[in-house]
């Protein structure tokens, strides 16, 4: 049994009340490997006093000028008033049968500081809130990369005294069905925070609040080693018959693991006595036993479907924002046909159970690294570039600011602020303002001759450092692509290759490792892409 002040992981929670033996290994593994797992009960069922999430504190920034929602929890019944010290009324409600409650209230243009006072038959006031601008960044490692580990951090963290700026960090938890409440704090932006805070998130809530000089709250949810599916809603995997095959793995690898990992951890044992047994000068003839793939994805709790949703984005679904920022897609590189559906599903689900079906939604397009496989990377970014089909979307393009020999890439401030500009165009309706490189519309056949079109041209098509383009290459009937020559022409592209006489399509920059040379005159590259349509999920 266990004896320790571990939290329980929540997904665990009923097998360990069961006294299932597999789980229970399962979870005996968890700790072994040093995973910090926790139990939410989800419902609240009774409180002797008014309580609040977690982000609903001191500190907080408001989204201006709109209707949001302060919520909590209270004894079933009990009366709840909330004002906010820029109204002239107060609010009032009453806790349901689960001691449920909540209000709306429209919040004050950007401005503050202010306070919000809740009383019922206790009374708390939250201090130092600000109304301004208020984004969820979410994601993965690159998300995740904090200023300290990102390019030029050490004079950054000494400029960043922004007392307008603040992120609420959530603390990484995982759980089996959609938590209460998350752990965190509002922090203002100052040299003394900003060290652990996402490099990514500090650059784009930067460039937003000296762009609007208004104040700006970020809601940071990442972790790093996870895909998509873990911030997927469980309805909304199950519900499509593509989705759903990533339950029924996990389900699978779930019910193997007991088994296996009590082999692979005997051969692993049978595996060391014999490297130590041997003298320095011999060698060991057999290899080092594989982990099985269940057992590898098992003892990794944060990549179960939906486990970071339930823990990380459900406690925050009321809390109002103007949008999402998103990096990820590593771990999903090896399955980019299903990441087509998957990423789609995602940004829906997100906008839906907030009622908010434009919501903006802003990612980044996956850099270059000389160790992914070369097809499914490349049909990964394609993947990520369809998904601009979903309205009020946009993607930053990364492949001149990546590191071939590093999935972490350190400039971070580049991205944050390519992010920045599709806010700042789309969102804040700055029309001067270009966000994008250029980005693939159409193609014309021509003779031997290929005519391509984008969107994003700017101010004009350049071949950076270079008037020849490269990366380009064309297929005729047989489908093979070859190098091509590709020349501007005003705001479009023609493609050839002197020996295919009746071209079909063409790609461009489908190499992962290569570093295209084609830009808008704002200094934005293009998006690799290719003419043909793509693989179906």
């Amino acid at each position: 049994m266990m004896k320790t002040n571990f939290e329980l992981y929540g997904w665990m929670k009923e097998a360990y009340l069961n006294m299932v033996i597999y789980r229970f290994k399962i979870m005996e593994t968890y700790l072994k490997f040093g995973i910090g797992v926790i139990l939410f009960l989800g419902i609240r069922s009774s409180y002797a006093e008014i309580n609040l999430p977690a982000v609903i504190s001191d500190g907080m920034v408001i989204q201006q000028d709109t209707m949001i929602t302060i919520w909590g929890w209270a004894e079933s019944g009990e009366t709840v008033t909330v004002k906010g010290s820029w109204m002239q009324n107060s609010k009032t409600t009453l806790a349901d049968e689960k001691g449920e409650w909540q209000v709306k209230l429209m919040s004050p243009q950007a401005g503050g500081p202010y306070k919000i006072i809740i009383s019922g038959k206790n009374k708390i006031v939250l201090t130092d809130i600000l109304s301004g601008e208020v984004w969820l960044a979410s994601g993965q490692s690159n998300m995740a990369m904090p200023l300290k580990q990102s390019e030029d951090a050490k004079a950054e963290i000494t400029l960043a005294q922004f007392p307008d700026i603040h992120f609420f960090d959530v603390k990484h938890r995982m759980a089996e069905t959609p938590q209460a409440d998350s752990e965190g704090k509002w922090e203002a932006c100052t040299p003394d925070h900003i060290a652990e805070i996402s490099a990514v998130a500090y650059y784009f809530a930067r460039k937003i609040h000296t762009s609007l000089h208004v104040p700006v709250g970020v809601i940071i949810a990442n972790k790093g080693g996870t895909p998509a599916e873990s911030f997927v809603r469980r309805e909304v995997l199950e519900q499509d018959t593509t989705l759903s095959k990533i339950f029924d793995l996990w389900t699978r690898w779930e019910n193997e693991y007991p088994e296996a990992e009590e082999k692979y951890e005997k051969a692993l044992d049978v595996w060391k006595k014999l490297k130590w047994g041997v003298s320095s000068n011999e060698k060991v003839k057999a290899a080092e036993p594989r982990m099985p793939l269940c057992v590898k994805n098992v003892r990794k709790p944060h990549r179960r479907p939906s486990a970071l949703y339930n823990a990380m984005i459900w406690p925050h679904i009321p809390y109002v924002i103007k949008g999402v920022i998103w990096y990820q897609g590593e771990n999903n590189v090896n399955r980019p046909v299903q990441y087509q559906k998957l990423f789609i599903a995602l940004i829906r689900s997100w906008r839906k159970e907030r009622h908010a079906p434009y919501l903006p939604f802003y990612y980044v397009q996956i850099a270059p690294w000389e160790r992914y496989v070369q097809e499914n990377a490349s049909l990964l970014r394609e993947a990520q570039f369809r998904a601009l089909s979903v309205p009020n979307t946009g993607m930053v393009v990364t492949s001149d600011i990546g590191n071939l020999k590093d999935i972490h890439p350190k400039n971070k401030k580049d991205v944050g602020e390519r992010l920045a500009l599709w806010a700042q165009a789309k969102t804040y309706g700055q029309k001067e303002i270009i966000c994008s490189g250029p980005l693939y519309k159409s193609m014309k056949i021509e003779g031997d001759k290929i005519r391509l079109y984008f969107n994003y041209v700017g101010s004009g098509l350049i071949g950076k450092g270079d008037t020849t383009l490269t990366h380009f290459e064309i297929a005729g009937a047989d489908k093979k692509y070859v190098k091509a020559e590709a020349v501007i022409d005003d705001s479009t592209v023609v493609v050839y290759n002197k020996k295919i006489s009746n071209p079909l399509k063409v790609r461009f920059g489908w190499n992962l490792t290569s570093v295209p040379n084609f830009y808008n005159k704002e200094g934005l590259p293009a998006s690799p892409f290719r003419t043909e349509p793509p693989t179906n999920p």
